[in-house]
């Protein structure tokens, strides 16, 4: 009894004590207000590569415009160029969705395009769409057409002669049945859609092209095929086949002649016709023993194989597709690992193009009126030749890179690192040392392209990732540290001596102790000696048995379907506050828990959740040892709708949290700012979220971002650093705005938001072979003290000044200020252009960029009119302020508001204080000169005494200190002793000038 009584007391304390932080917490979320929608104005999102092209499934050209391609990147929208490669640019990011499966130009209208959204492929990283799109203008604005619940539409064909006339192959859902899929017929430009050719639920379309000699001739492929809940888990039905229509549609017959059959194990088809002889019919064919490439001579009706061999047909799922030659019928492509070539008709084959390079390929355009030049996708983006395959252009150029997750390291500037389908691991700087970020700021770090990557907290040269491997970025060096090398199965594999692993296993660092490293299969691990020895923290922790989910269907009675053993620990949370907690989650749907570091694990799955709910990545509280989150997927489960859930009593109950976000987001990663409690982000499948009441209310924070699948999100100091899967990695620079949020903030006529500490950090002049401006580039962070304030209605009036300790004011900037000139310079001298522009008066958050200078004096510029870009005056940079504390002072019609903050130097500068402050007192002594030395040059000119001969003296002041300013302001080294005597004989002379003039 005294023994029960004491237990009773103890867990009443626990719950005292936990319940304290979340008295404080509900005061934090009483005091929200609801943030308005589209509030973020200034703040933006910038893309920083890598310039390394991800999956692409189809591609098009304008034959009568031969520089002009477009293509439809499988999670990264539609992209155009109009150099041939030279350049890429998106076009499509203003729509809602960026997976896009089909892009095709009208024949009798290069301006009108249609765009089928939904990458059409059955593999386990898919991401759906939401239909048709249509553009009249070449790619400059699109409208939404129909076929919204198609979700993957991988082929489109458009009559030569009509562009309203058009067919739609539609694919369906890939985790369930649905009905809207089959062949669709529009007859109007995509007002509306007509279905005609149709199976079941199950059945949908993978192919669909147009005889080039008749519009009515219509050959369409129809699969049936599933993907699963589990990983790589596929089916495939009866129901698949080559079917031929010469009514345009109305009618169809399903072709059989010697090709395969679907008790042979038919499964998907692709579709080539010789354009000189529509007669000639090449499909390969994914059909077990009977698999491989076969020819018709007779319009369909009979077939022969050509060729069995698997490197030119094998993974039919990803590829199938054939492309023959515009000049020769006997000439065709066939896409695969490799880009093969055939001459004779498909008997004998060559490498047109494979690795290096890029590999797995999808499909090839040849134009008609030059077939010299080709177009060629593949899972590392679009290549280009123009001289029939002997060269071909670059896919580095394409911000299209699919990434699994983020994590960034503890570098300066901070690299964000991921490992990237198809195409290894990355780690890309978030800032570029020469103005921008470039192909010299990011390389691989050695690990898997599905990995998570994990730099040491302790040295950011050493990542670890894959399954799992150490990479020493000083001697470009990967040793594999697997605690399980040789023992990993997939995800069926099972026995005491082995693994379960999938594609992406999680790999990251405990935020407590730096030198820990965690590793999950089906069970979790522990390394704190760099991966030379592991312990095993737990047993299996995935589901022993499960019923079957309703969206498997038809095909739940299979062999591949019977429950078995199969998950894997999908995400692991480490607490932020308690070495011993640990949170785990696997793709089966369970969460478990451990209080003792691994000793003992509990069980606390939230009731909610089900068999195959992806329980895709957790984050536990940066305050509390009993709260966490976890994004749950339902994805594969054929269910679109978000799940969010929080604990806040170390998982006994879970409340689920996603009130505001769109019911079709499944949900990919949630986590909690560092620094305010009940701040959350969260990243689905086309935008990034924030909550500011711990999940209770949710707002979109896309702003300038493409709708891409998030598929994981950190918080890098203040920064929101994102990975997704198919534009690469993404920054938000400081989100102390939100993190400072109150309940006046959304009413009150203006509100200034204290600034996070500003870098002072500076960037190389070009002093050789600058890069060319052509060449692929990503944004630096701004500059300097980002200043954000949220203006809840249209001021009259704003203006922002920015005083030192002392209380002089250093610049002031209004909104009535001009319109600045362009701020990208090129390779142009940085200081022949304005640098920041007006502070905006419009209502919602908007950010100002001080650029850490003094005011910028005003010179005539002595370079001829021909060398400057914009105007005949130049405005060289006011000298860099000191590290220390500044004041900015907002001013919203009439009202005053300040805030004080700091400017440090960049962490990799060690010059002493003393040298800065020598470089900045002689710096701003010529400046103050300078100015004064303006001002009595104007004074001498309107005096009318014209005898004095200083007035023309004042006038070469200027510009002689600014010389000397430019020296001595040039780096962030001390003054060498030739500088300083320079310095000061020109403050001594302009001294005796102005005793000079105030003499007489």
């Amino acid at each position: 009894m005294l023994v029960l009584r004491f237990r009773r007391l103890v867990r009443s304390a626990l719950l005292l004590t936990s319940a304290l932080p979340m008295l404080a917490l509900s005061r934090v979320v009483a005091a929200q207000a609801t943030f308005p929608g589209g509030a973020v104005q200034g703040p933006r999102w910038r893309h920083i590569g890598p310039f390394r092209a991800g999956r692409t499934k189809s591609a098009v050209g304008v034959p009568t415009q031969p520089n002009v391609f477009y293509m439809a990147a499988t999670n990264g929208g539609v992209w155009k160029t109009n150099d041939a490669g030279r350049t890429w640019n998106p076009i499509f990011d203003a729509q809602n969705t960026g997976s896009v499966g089909a892009v095709e130009v009208a024949p009798s209208n290069p301006n009108i395009l249609y765009v089928g959204s939904g990458e059409g492929l059955q593999r386990p990283d898919l991401s759906t769409g939401n239909g048709m799109y249509r553009s009249n203008d070449a790619g400059r604005s699109w409208a939404h057409l129909g076929l919204r619940d198609g979700q993957q539409i991988p082929r489109i064909a458009i009559d030569p002669t009509n562009p309203e006339r058009l067919f739609v192959a539609v694919l369906g859902h890939p985790y369930g049945p649905n009905t809207e899929r089959g062949i669709y017929r529009s007859v109007n430009g995509g007002q509306s859609f007509e279905r005609v050719l149709y199976k079941d639920e199950n059945t949908g379309g993978a192919d669909v092209v147009l005889s080039p000699n008749d519009p009515n001739t219509v050959y369409a492929v129809l699969w049936e095929a599933r993907q699963g809940p589990w990983e790589n888990a596929a089916w495939s039905g009866p129901n698949s086949g080559l079917f031929k229509s010469t009514d345009g549609g109305a009618t169809w017959t399903q072709l059989a002649g010697g090709l395969p059959t679907t008790a042979e194990g038919l499964g998907r088809l692709g579709v080539g016709i010789s354009p000189t002889n529509p007669r000639r019919i090449y499909v390969t064919a994914t059909a077990g023993a009977r698999s491989g490439l076969y020819r018709s001579d007779d319009a369909g009706a009979t077939w022969t194989r050509t060729t069995s061999d698997n490197r030119i047909f094998g993974r039919g799922d990803d590829f199938a597709a054939v492309t023959v030659d515009p000049r020769d019928p006997n000439t065709l492509y066939s896409m695969n690992v490799v880009a093969w070539k055939s001459t004779d008709a498909g008997v004998t084959w060559t490498a047109l193009r494979g690795a290096p390079g890029g590999d797995d390929y999808q499909r090839l355009w040849i134009n008609p009126l030059v077939p010299t030049t080709m177009l060629l996708v593949a899972d590392q983006g679009a290549v280009i030749t123009v001289n029939d395959g002997e060269t071909w252009s670059s896919w580095y150029n394409q911000g299209t890179a699919q990434f699994y997750h983020v994590t960034t390291d503890n570098a300066w500037p901070y690299r964000v690192c991921g490992g990237q389908q198809e195409s290894g691991s990355a780690c890309v700087s978030s800032r570029g040392d020469d103005g921008s970020i470039t192909y010299r700021d990011w390389r691989p770090v050695g690990a898997s392209e599905y990995s998570y990557v994990a730099p040491d907290p302790l040295n950011p040269d050493i990542v670890y990732g894959g399954t799992v491997s150490r990479f020493d970025r000083r001697t470009g060096q990967t040793q594999n540290v697997s605690p399980t090398v040789g023992r990993t199965r997939g995800a069926a594999g099972s026995g005491p001596d082995y693994f379960r692993g999938i594609r992406t296993m999680p790999i990251l660092f405990s935020p407590i102790n730096p030198r820990k490293l965690y590793y999950g299969t089906n069970v979790v691990w522990s390394t704190v000696n760099g991966g030379s020895s592991w312990t095993r923290l737990s047993d299996d922790l995935s589901r022993d048995t499960w019923s079957v989910p309703a969206s498997v269907g038809k095909y739940a009675s299979t062999p591949a379907a019977k429950p078995t053993r199969r998950g894997v620990v999908y995400t692991i949370a480490p607490s932020y506050v308690d070495s011993n907690t640990l949170w785990a989650g696997t793709d089966d749907g369970l969460v478990h828990i451990t209080r003792n570091g691994g000793k003992t694990w509990r069980n606390v799955t939230p009731p909610q959740i089900g068999a195959w709910w992806k329980v895709s990545i957790m984050d536990a509280s940066h305050f509390s040892a009993t709260t966490a989150y976890a994004a749950v997927n339902t994805l594969r489960l054929d269910d679109l709708r978000p799940h969010i859930y929080r604990t806040r009593d170390g998982g006994t109950t879970w409340t689920e949290i996603v009130s505001g976000i769109a019911t079709d987001a499944p949900i990919n990663v949630v986590r909690e700012d560092p620094k305010r409690r009940g701040l959350l982000y969260a990243g689905s499948e086309t935008q990034v979220w924030f909550s500011l009441d711990d999940g209770d209310h949710w707002h979109s924070l896309r702003g300038n971002m493409p709708a891409i699948s998030i598929r994981d999100l950190v918080i890098k100091d203040d920064d929101i650093a994102v990975g997704t899967h198919g534009r690469g990695f993404w920054i938000l620079d400081n989100s102390t705005a939100l993190r400072q949020w109150n309940e006046n903030s959304a009413t009150a006529p203006a509100t200034l938001f204290k600034p996070a500490v500003a870098t002072r950090v500076r960037y190389s002049m070009y002093t050789d072979t600058p890069v060319p401006p052509d060449e692929p580039r990503a944004e630096n962070p701004p500059d300097g003290a980002m200043i954000d304030y949220f203006l809840s209605r249209d001021a009259q009036a704003v203006s922002l000044e920015i005083l030192n300790a002392a209380g002089r004011v250093l610049r002031t900037f209004t909104s009535t200020d001009p319109t600045p000139l362009p701020t990208d310079a090129g390779n142009w001298p940085r200081y022949w252009f304005r640098a920041a522009a007006a502070p905006s008066a419009k209502a919602g958050l908007q950010r100002f960029t001080w650029d850490l200078h003094y005011a910028r004096p005003s010179l005539e510029c002595s370079l001829p009119i021909s060398a400057t870009p914009h105007n005949t005056k130049c405005e060289p940079e006011g000298p860099w302020v000191m590290p220390g504390v500044y004041t900015a002072r907002l001013t919203v019609d009439g009202a005053i508001q300040s805030h004080t903050f700091t400017v440090r130097m960049d962490p990799r500068v060690k010059t002493a204080r003393a040298g800065l402050t020598q470089q900045h007192d002689l710096s701003l002594a010529l400046y103050d000169a300078m100015v004064e030395a303006q001002a009595l040059a104007a004074e001498a000119r309107s005096s009318g005494r014209t005898t004095f001969a200083g007035q023309d003296a004042f006038g070469g002041v200027a510009a002689s200190h600014q010389a000397v300013i430019d020296v001595l302001q040039e780096s962030d080294a001390p003054a060498t002793e030739a500088m300083v005597q320079t310095a000061k004989a020109h403050l001594a002379a302009y001294a005796v000038l102005k005793a000079r003039w105030m003499a007489k």
